[in-house]
């Protein structure tokens, strides 16, 4: 009996999963370990997918009470198994996860710049920055980096991830203000409104930037090196902006990205137990999850793409002819040009998402297999020196 167990010892394979769940359970809200009651979230996905921090960060608390309806609970301590989990409430942790957005953002920038080129590809024909419309994502790539250079592409990059990156640390910094206050009940309306407090600061205070970013990245120089950009950098948008428009042309289309966020928060709300649904049945195949949950996304990015689409046109506007409202601009819009017209640059949009899901894949996969391999040759390390010690006993 001894030597079976020393057997199934140096087999190097656990009865029970590892003291820290990978990577590719930590990212879903209930992991596969039957053998712990509570569910365990990590900051990271939150981070890099953007969703509700307050919502979806609850159960890392040992703290944080949670209310549902008229019935309140408080999440239970988490236990010592994950004591030494890595980092993962700690200021290095977000950083490390805020460098692999940004690494993320800066990847995936060209595939912005097609988007919003192709989105507004009929405002720039009208202002005669361009002088016929794009043939498909290719052409855009293709017309894009003979006309103006491959670094081009990742024109008003820097404007547009301050923006993104700024939203993502407000709202985590919120969270660990909502822990640190355990004498608030924590129900799910106090946290929507917290959320929402937090977004319409933060786009307040951003917006510009956002805005920056698109007016630079639709920036066409349509007639190769002799041809000059409109804006030389974000200082330049904001003097040419505040100079014809004033202050009011920097937040050109603010109601309607507020009305994005808003939109965006129903529509995963209404969709989310057709997901979890789907993603319970595939609990056991970690990729066919991922895809449901990539193909429910698209489904939400795809409902609110015509808000996105009116948002950048009213950006387009400021310096030029203004639209009197939001309700005039989408009239305008659907007059003009059609309803198609607000699905432009969608394919690019689709094509951006899949290829940062599947890096975000990727990087989940190869540390999964990094850290297993780790796990293994420790445990037959160990498993290996018992086997000596015993034997010395035994002599």
């Amino acid at each position: 009996m001894e030597m079976e167990n020393l057997a199934t010892r140096l087999s190097c394979r656990t009865k029970h999963e590892p003291l820290h769940p990978p990577i590719s359970q930590k990212i879903h809200l209930q992991p596969d370990l039957s053998f712990r009651h509570f569910s365990y979230t990590t900051t990271l996905m939150g981070i890099l997918q953007g969703n509700c921090a307050l919502g979806n960060w609850r159960s890392q608390s040992s703290i944080l009470p949670v209310s549902h309806g008229n019935t309140s609970s408080i999440v239970k301590p988490v236990p010592p198994a994950f004591i030494g989990a890595p980092m993962e409430n700690s200021k290095a942790f977000i950083t490390k996860d805020l460098a692999l957005f940004g690494v993320l953002k800066t990847a995936l920038a060209p595939f912005e710049r097609v988007k919003l080129l192709m989105q507004n590809q009929n405002h720039l024909i009208k202002s005669s920055q361009l002088p016929k419309p794009y043939n498909g994502i290719l052409d855009c790539f293709a017309r894009t980096i003979r006309n103006e250079g491959v670094l081009s592409l990742w024109r008003g990059y820097t404007a547009m991830t301050l923006a993104d990156v700024s939203l993502k640390v407000m709202r985590f910094a919120t969270f660990r203000y909502a822990l640190s206050r355990e004498d608030i009940q924590w129900t799910y309306p106090r946290l929507l409104v917290l959320d929402s407090v937090v977004i319409v600061t933060n786009q307040l205070l951003f917006y510009p930037f956002l805005y920056a970013g698109a007016r630079m990245a639709t920036d066409v120089k349509a007639i190769g090196s002799t041809g000059n950009w409109q804006f030389n950098g974000i200082v330049d948008v904001f003097r040419k902006t505040l100079k014809s428009d004033g202050i009011a042309g920097l937040y050109r289309g603010f109601n309607i990205r507020l009305a994005e966020f808003g939109m965006m928060g129903a529509v995963s709300a209404g969709l989310k137990p057709w997901k979890q649904h789907y993603s319970s049945l595939l609990q056991n195949n970690v990729f066919s999850r991922h895809m449901v949950k990539f193909g429910f996304g698209i489904c939400a990015n795809m409902a609110i793409y015509p808000l996105d689409t009116v948002n950048k046109r009213m950006m387009m506007t400021s310096g030029a002819v203004k639209y009197k409202s939001t309700r005039q601009a989408i009239a305008q819009i659907m007059k003009t040009e059609g309803l198609k017209s607000f699905y432009s640059g969608a394919g690019a949009e689709i094509l951006s998402c899949a290829v940062y899901k599947g890096t975000v894949l990727l990087i989940i996969y190869v540390a999964d297999v990094i850290r297993a391999a780790k796990e293994k040759n420790d445990y037959c390390s160990r498993s290996t020196m018992e086997g000596s010690l015993r034997q010395m006993t035994r002599h």
